[in-house]
C-alpha cells in the first residue's frame, strides 16, 4: 500500500514528536517518583519548588503524550491504513481491535486520571497521590504504545520495493 505523501510526512513528524514526548515523560516519571513514595511527601509541594516543578512536568508530559497519541497519531495512522476514522473513543476501540493498544478502557481511565491530577492536586493530597501513582503505573503503557504505533507507521513509510 502506498501512503499519501502528505499523510506520510505527517506520520513521520508525529513519530518524531511522540518519541521526544515519550522520552521526556519517562525521564520525568523516574525523577518524580524517587521523591514521592508516600502521600505525605506531597505535603512539601508549597515549600519545595523542585518537587512542584517535577509534578507539573509529569502531569503536563503525561497529558501531552496521551493527547498526541490518541488525538493526532492514531487518527493519522488510521488514515494512512485506509481504516475508518471516527471519534476518539471509536478510534481507541478500533486500535484495540487491531492490536495496537491493549485496552481502550485503560486509555479512558488514564484520561480521567489526567483530569484528576490537573484539577485536584492542590486540595486533596490523598486523591492526588492516588492519581499520580496510577498515572505512574500507566507510563510504561503510554511509552510502549508510542513506540508500537511509530513502528507501525514506519512500515508504512518504507519505500515499496515490490512495484
Amino acid at each position: 500500500m502506498k501512503t499519501d505523501p502528505i499523510v506520510a510526512a505527517r506520520l513521520a513528524f508525529l513519530c518524531r514528536v511522540v518519541e521526544k514526548e515519550a522520552n521526556y515523560l519517562h525521564d520525568t516519571d523516574g525523577r518524580l517518583f524517587r521523591l514521592i513514595a508516600t502521600p505525605s511527601a506531597l505535603d512539601q509541594l508549597e515549600a519545595d519548588p523542585l518537587l512542584s516543578e517535577r509534578l507539573e512536568a509529569f502531569v503536563g508530559r503525561f497529558s501531552r503524550l496521551q493527547d498526541t497519541l490518541a488525538d493526532k497519531l492514531l487518527p493519522t495512522l488510521l488514515d494512512a491504513m485506509a481504516e475508518p476514522r471516527a471519534s476518539a473513543l471509536e478510534n481507541l476501540d478500533r486500535a484495540e481491535k487491531l492490536g495496537w493498544i491493549d485496552s481502550a478502557d485503560d486509555w479512558l481511565s488514564a484520561r480521567r486520571l489526567r483530569n484528576l491530577m490537573v484539577h485536584e492536586y492542590i486540595e486533596d493530597r490523598q486523591i492526588l497521590f492516588g492519581a499520580l501513582t496510577a498515572g505512574h503505573r500507566f507510563v510504561p503503557t503510554l511509552v510502549a504504545t508510542a513506540r508500537g504505533l511509530c513502528l507501525k507507521a514506519g512500515t508504512l513509510l518504507q519505500p515499496d520495493v515490490t512495484g
